[in-house]
C-alpha cells in the first residue's frame, strides 16, 4: 500500500470497501497539489483492486474540504518544489500555463474520478465549500452529516464563474445554481436531499458507521450490475450534454481567469476588492439561501 502524506487509505470487509480520507484537518482539508496527486493515485489503486467494490471518499476533522488551498505555507512551497510544477504545461507562459495545469489537476482528474470503474460514495461533514463540491460531485452517491452546508463563494469573493468542474446546473438546477453563485449563500443537507443531490442524511456522530453500512448494501450487488447501472446513468447524462457542458464551462472559467490577469498589473487571475468583490479574509459570513429574505441573518 502506498505511503500517503495527505490521505488515509482504509480497507473494510476484507477489501470489498475502501475508504479514502483527506487528511489535512489543520488546513480544513484544503486541496493542495500534493493532496490532489495522492488522491488520484489512491483512486487508481482502489480501481485496480478487483476485491474492491465500493470506494468511500471522506475527510478527517470537522470539515470534509474547504476547497482549493488558497495559500498555505505548504501550498506555496509546492509551487517551487512539487514535481507537477515542471510538467503538464507548468513551464509554458501566460494563460496556456494556467489552463493546462487546471485542466490536468482540477478538471480532468475530477472527471476521471466521476468515471471510476467502481461505485463511489462521498462521506461529508461540516461546511462543503467551493472545490469541496467538486470532490463530492465526482462521486456516484453523496451521504451527508446533518451539519453539512453547501456553498460556492468564488463568485462573490474571487469574481469567478464557479469551479473548474462546473456541475452546478446539474446538481442544483439552473435557477438555484444562478442564485447560489450570484449570492454565495448556502443550502443545508436537507435541501440538498430534496434536490436529489444527497442520498442520505445521518447524525454527525453516526456518519462513519452509517456510510459504511450504506456501502455494504451497495457492495452486495454483483459488480457487473453495479457498473452497468453507473454507466447507464452516466451515459444518459452525457447524452444530455453533461461532459460537453463541463468542457465548455471549463473554457469559460479560463476566460474569466484571463480577464482578471489582463487587468491586474501583477497578473493576479482573480478579482480583488478594488474590482468590486469583498476581500476574501474580510468577507461576511456565509448564510443560508432563504426563500423569504434577501439575505438571511446569522452565520454558518
Amino acid at each position: 500500500m502506498p505511503d500517503y502524506e495527505f490521505l488515509q487509505y482504509e480497507t473494510h470487509d476484507d477489501g470489498a470497501i475502501v475508504r479514502i480520507l483527506l487528511d489535512r484537518p489543520e488546513a480544513r482539508n484544503a486541496q493542495n497539489r500534493g493532496l490532489l496527486v495522492e488522491l488520484d493515485e489512491a483512486f487508481a489503486v482502489a480501481e485496480a483492486d478487483d476485491t474492491c467494490r465500493v470506494v468511500i471518499l471522506g475527510g478527517t476533522g470537522p470539515m470534509f474540504s474547504s476547497g482549493h488551498d488558497m495559500g498555505s505555507a505548504q501550498a506555496i512551497a509546492e509551487y517551487q518544489s512539487h514535481p507537477t510544477m515542471s510538467i503538464n504545461g507548468a513551464t509554458r507562459d501566460g494563460a496556456e500555463k494556467r489552463m493546462l495545469q487546471e485542466w490536468h489537476y482540477y478538471f480532468q482528474n475530477t472527471l476521471r474520478w466521476r468515471n471510476l470503474r467502481k461505485i463511489t460514495v462521498a462521506q461529508l461533514q461540516g461546511p462543503v465549500y467551493a472545490a469541496g463540491l467538486m470532490l463530492a460531485w465526482s462521486c456516484d452517491l453523496i451521504v451527508a452529516a446533518d451539519d453539512v452546508v453547501f456553498a460556492d463563494v468564488v463568485g462573490t469573493r474571487l469574481g469567478m464563474c464557479g469551479l473548474e468542474y462546473f456541475a452546478h446546473p446539474w446538481e442544483f438546477g439552473p435557477r438555484k445554481a444562478k442564485e447560489l453563485l450570484l449570492t454565495g449563500d448556502s443550502i443545508d443537507a436537507d435541501e440538498a436531499h430534496r434536490l436529489g443531490m444527497v442520498s442520505k442524511v445521518f447524525p454527525r456522530g453516526d456518519l462513519e458507521d452509517r456510510t459504511l453500512d450504506f456501502a455494504r448494501r451497495i457492495a452486495e450487488l454483483p459488480t457487473m450490475t453495479a457498473l452497468m447501472i453507473k454507466e447507464s446513468v452516466n451515459q444518459a447524462s452525457d447524452i444530455q450534454g453533461f461532459t460537453n457542458a463541463l468542457q465548455a464551462c471549463f473554457t469559460i472559467h479560463q476566460l474569466n481567469h484571463s480577464h482578471w490577469a489582463e487587468i491586474h498589473e501583477d497578473g493576479w487571475p482573480a478579482a480583488r476588492e478594488s474590482d468590486g468583490v469583498v476581500a476574501w479574509k474580510q468577507a461576511p459570513p456565509i448564510v443560508p439561501a432563504e426563500k423569504d429574505s434577501v439575505r438571511a441573518a446569522g452565520a454558518q
